[in-house]
């Protein structure tokens, strides 16, 4: 039976909580470059949706033009 010093323990918990530290910071670097990245797509999005607005302006549509020609 393999006993473990109360040092020996606790050496492996500092490795297993740097390690996850260390995890930790990584995550937060790629959630903050992931929010970076819906923030730029976000401006891009209303970028465009200005611009097609521009191009196409609402029109007021009147149903008889959209009656099949059939009718």
């Amino acid at each position: 039976m393999e006993t473990h010093t109360v040092q020996d323990r606790i050496n492996e918990l500092e490795a297993k909580l740097s390690f996850a530290e260390d995890l930790i910071d990584e995550l937060n670097r790629a959630v903050y470059r992931q929010q970076e990245q819906i923030d730029l797509l976000q401006q891009q999005m209303q970028l465009l949706h200005q611009q097609l607005q521009t191009v196409m302006p609402v029109e007021e549509r009147d149903l008889r033009d959209e009656i099949p020609p059939h009718y």
